[in-house]
């Protein structure tokens, strides 16, 4: 604003933007250094000492959810999947549950489209 001079006004603007720019690129380029900056010290020891545990925690957990499973192919009842659903507290345990649920209906609304289909040739 001291300058009169418009084309330099444009310099000086052009050149503030640049700059912006430049704190912008840099910015990003430590938070994309931070956020993938592999961990250090004693944390990645205990991560050795744990790592059988949390297998056969993970382990346990898929042996629990092909359990489920299972169980699921059983029931046939719309409802008693949705009593299920509102208790199961594991992610993976509701999901299984919901796809469950939407064989069923898949399963419901095609058997509507056979009957309806064969009203229809009677």
């Amino acid at each position: 604003e001291a300058t009169v001079d418009l084309a330099e006004r444009r310099q000086i603007r052009s050149a503030i933007r640049e700059l912006q720019r430049q704190e912008l690129e840099w910015g990003e380029e430590t938070l994309a250094s931070k956020r993938f900056r592999p961990e250090r010290g004693s944390h990645r020891q205990d991560d050795k000492e744990n790592w059988p545990r949390s297998r056969r925690l993970e382990e346990e957990q898929q042996m629990a959810l092909a359990a489920l499973s299972r169980q699921l192919e059983a029931i046939s009842d719309v409802e008693e999947l949705t009593k299920l659903l509102r208790a199961a507290g594991e992610y993976e345990e509701r999901k299984l549950i919901r796809a469950a649920i939407r064989k069923l209906r898949a399963e419901e609304i095609e058997g509507e489209e056979q009957t309806s289909a064969l009203g229809q040739t009677c």
